[in-house]
C-alpha cells in the first residue's frame, strides 16, 4: 500500500501504468526477482542488502524515505488496561524510549555489534550495512509520540488504497501521554 501510494504521489497509476506481481509469498520475492522475475522488487532487510551482495540487485530507494513517517509499529491497549495499569503502560513505553535513546546516541557499528545475536543467521558485516542504510535514511524518530500528520498520513494510505471507509479522528484512537512522558525523562 504504501508503494502504491508513493507511486500516485508522482503521477503514476498502479492499475495502469505498471505491473505489480502481489501473488508472490512475501517471504519468496527476493527469490523470485533474482530468478529473473520483475524488474524491480520491494524488500525488507536482510533482503534489499542480501540482493545487493548477491550481486543481483541494488537498493534504489527507500518506502520509509519516500514516504515520511509512517507508524510502520504501533503499540495498542485498550482503554480499561491503560486506566487499570498505568504504571505496565509508562514502563513499557519508558523501555521503548530507551532502545530509541540508544540507536540515536550509537553508531551504527555500535548498533549492530549490540542486536548481533538477536540475528544469528545474518553475518555482522551485513547487520552493519543494514544498520547504516536505517541511519543515513532518518528512519528513527528520536521519540515515540505517534504524531497526529503520521496518523493523517497512514489514514491517506489505507485510503487510497480502497482499505479504509471512514476515517478516525485522531483524538478519539491515539494517546501520547505515556510517550511525552517518557520522551521527558
Amino acid at each position: 500500500m504504501v508503494f502504491e501510494y508513493i507511486l500516485k504521489q508522482n503521477g503514476i497509476d498502479p492499475a495502469e501504468d505498471v505491473n505489480i506481481n502481489q501473488s508472490i509469498d512475501f517471504g519468496s520475492t527476493a527469490a523470485a526477482f533474482s530468478g529473473g522475475q520483475g524488474e524491480f522488487t520491494i524488500e525488507f532487510e536482510p533482503g534489499a542488502t542480501t540482493l545487493e551482495q548477491e550481486g543481483v540487485g541494488y537498493v534504489v530507494a527507500s518506502l520509509g524515505t519516500d514516504s515520511g513517517y509512517v507508524p510502520y509499529t504501533a503499540y495498542c491497549a485498550k482503554n480499561g488496561y491503560m486506566e487499570e495499569h498505568p504504571d505496565v503502560i509508562q514502563s513499557f513505553t519508558n523501555a521503548l524510549q530507551k532502545g530509541m535513546d540508544y540507536v540515536n546516541s550509537h553508531t551504527p557499528e555500535e548498533i549492530a555489534a549490540t542486536i548481533a545475536p538477536q540475528f544469528k543467521e545474518t553475518d555482522p558485516e551485513t547487520i552493519t550495512t543494514i544498520v547504516k542504510r536505517y541511519y543515513e535514511q532518518d528512519t528513527w524518530k528520536e521519540n515515540l509520540i505517534f504524531e497526529k500528520e503520521s496518523f493523517e498520513l497512514l489514514q491517506d494510505i489505507l485510503e487510497s488504497a480502497g482499505e479504509l471507509e471512514n476515517r478516525v479522528p485522531y483524538e478519539d484512537l491515539v494517546t501520547t501521554e505515556f510517550a511525552e512522558s517518557s520522551a521527558h525523562q
